[in-house]
């Protein structure tokens, strides 16, 4: 009797995990990124990633083999925390798939089906000749340094407005991501997540360049305007080696989420934090700034 006792308090537990808003976690979530090809290995990742004590998953579509409503399902209901479903055109060998945007958005759709609690809108949405080349407003302060990912038209923004409207009313989280593949300096990533801001996300995901430690310093910089100035949940950090460091700082001045991997394969992002470690890593040093 104890151990159905049990059993139905973990499975009570699941439930209420799953339903939890990944914007109202305690910050910084740490996310399992998971990029596998199958379901079994999909689920199994998810499985180790949350022993390891991650608050989310970060599922890639791009990467799995079979995208059926079925399949989707059960990688979804294996999770005992909130799943972020986002698909970056990137293969599991990180080929870009050139697939159309409304395949692209079909997918993230069927995954809100399978039971995602939420959905990452990547910033170009509905505009994919801005994810490789800036053709927007040339007022903006950072306009001159082209960054990628960054749509200013009135009539697409207006669409993906709706797309965010739509998914929110069928209670799902949008984390509009955005990845101008620049240097920006603190001002402009503060201009550029007050534009984003106003779609109305939930979350607001940017990931600006590093060449050097200044870098990382300026990241810290940025990350104390976002939160002085953001009425929404962000996660902010830089990319590159050198950037990889920005990953576990920004969360110590208000980032939101830190993306993990629990075990690195072929697949893996090699500069984004083993899991572990980083839950480790942020604890000493949280308990250091307190």
């Amino acid at each position: 009797m104890l151990l159905i006792n049990m059993t139905m308090y973990n499975l009570k537990n699941m439930k209420e995990n799953v339903r939890k808003r990944i914007a109202e976690l305690p910050s910084p979530a740490f996310a399992g990124v998971v990029r596998e090809k199958t379901a079994l290995s999909a689920i199994a990742e998810i499985k180790n990633a949350s022993y390891d004590g991650a608050d989310m998953i970060d599922l890639h579509l791009s990467t799995l083999e079979d995208l059926s409503l079925n399949t989707l399902k059960k990688i979804i209901d294996s999770s005992n925390v909130p799943v972020l479903a986002l698909d970056y055109r990137a293969s599991y060998s990180w080929e870009y798939l050139p697939y159309s945007e409304e395949e692209r958005i079909s997918h993230l759709l069927s995954a809100v089906e399978a039971g995602a609690s939420a959905v990452d809108l990547q910033s170009y949405t509905f505009d994919a000749l801005s994810r490789t080349r800036y053709h927007g407003d040339d007022s903006l302060s950072f306009a001159s340094l082209s960054p990628m990912e960054t749509v200013t038209d009135k009539v697409i923004i207006a669409k993906q407005m709706a797309l965010i409207d739509s998914l929110h009313a069928k209670g799902v989280e949008v984390l509009l991501s955005c990845h101008p593949k620049i240097k920006m300096n603190a001002e402009q990533v503060l201009e550029l997540a007050l534009f984003l801001e106003r779609r109305n996300p939930d979350i607001i995901k940017i990931v600006t360049v590093s060449e050097n430690d200044n870098d990382v310093m300026e990241s810290i910089r940025a990350t104390k305007l976002l939160k002085e100035k953001l009425h929404t949940k962000f996660a902010y950090h830089l990319s590159g080696k050198v950037g990889s460091l920005s990953r576990i700082l920004n969360p110590l001045f208000g980032s939101h989420i830190v993306f993990c991997v629990d075990r690195f394969n072929e697949g893996s992002t090699m500069e984004q934090l083993l899991l572990s470690k980083a839950k480790a890593a942020f604890d000493s040093l949280r308990k250091i700034k307190e």
